[in-house]
């Protein structure tokens, strides 16, 4: 189970130079969060999304597609670790380098068990006061998603079709859930 560690204030560079033990750790206002290494349900659902997504992102020139690891900080000091997330591009291309992600377009959180909490209310509410445009949280158990933007209040919940629309000039990327996650669970 995820644990905050104890009540500290830490810093960005602190959490980089921890030693690779094969916990995830990430940084939001200050507090460590650590995570076990996600389950293999969890890694598929991620595998299976950056196929659907990373497509569209190219080849409507949005941006770049990339998945934890990463060291974002989200122009504030942040490390956060999304599972998946997309950058605008930069300078006509797709970022490189971790900071040129800046604030991501899309940020995409797997739950698993060990960081429901996070990824619902600390790591939300980051995404959120750092104005990400689109937050979904993708639970597989439940087979459903809930989508955040910066402004809302409360998610709103997604069963059947799972749309992003990242820029008017372009179709919405439009997921059939059940079909998605009967493809994750091979059935």
């Amino acid at each position: 189970m995820a644990m905050p560690a104890l009540a500290r204030t830490w810093t960005r560079e602190e959490v980089l130079a921890l030693p690779d033990d094969g916990n995830r750790y990430e940084l939001v206002d200050g507090e460590l969060l650590m995570s076990p290494s996600p389950r293999g349900i969890h890694q598929r659902v991620v595998t299976e999304l950056l196929l659907l997504v990373a497509p569209y992102v190219r080849a409507h020139r949005l941006g770049g597609t990339s998945h934890a690891p990463a060291d974002l900080d989200l122009q504030s000091g942040q490390l956060l670790q999304p599972d998946l997330f997309v950058g605008a591009l930069v300078n006509g291309r797709e970022p490189l380098d971790w900071n040129e992600y800046a604030i991501p377009l899309l940020v995409v959180e797997v739950l698993s068990p060990s960081t429901a909490r996070y990824d619902r209310l600390i790591k939300r509410q980051r995404y959120q006061r750092s104005g990400v445009p689109t937050y979904w949280i993708v639970d597989p158990d439940a087979r459903l998603v809930d989508v955040w933007h910066p402004e809302d209040d409360r998610a709103l919940t997604v069963s059947e079709v799972l749309a992003w629309e990242p820029s008017p000039e372009v179709p919405a990327l439009e997921i059939d859930l059940p079909w998605f996650f009967g493809r994750v669970w091979q059935e």
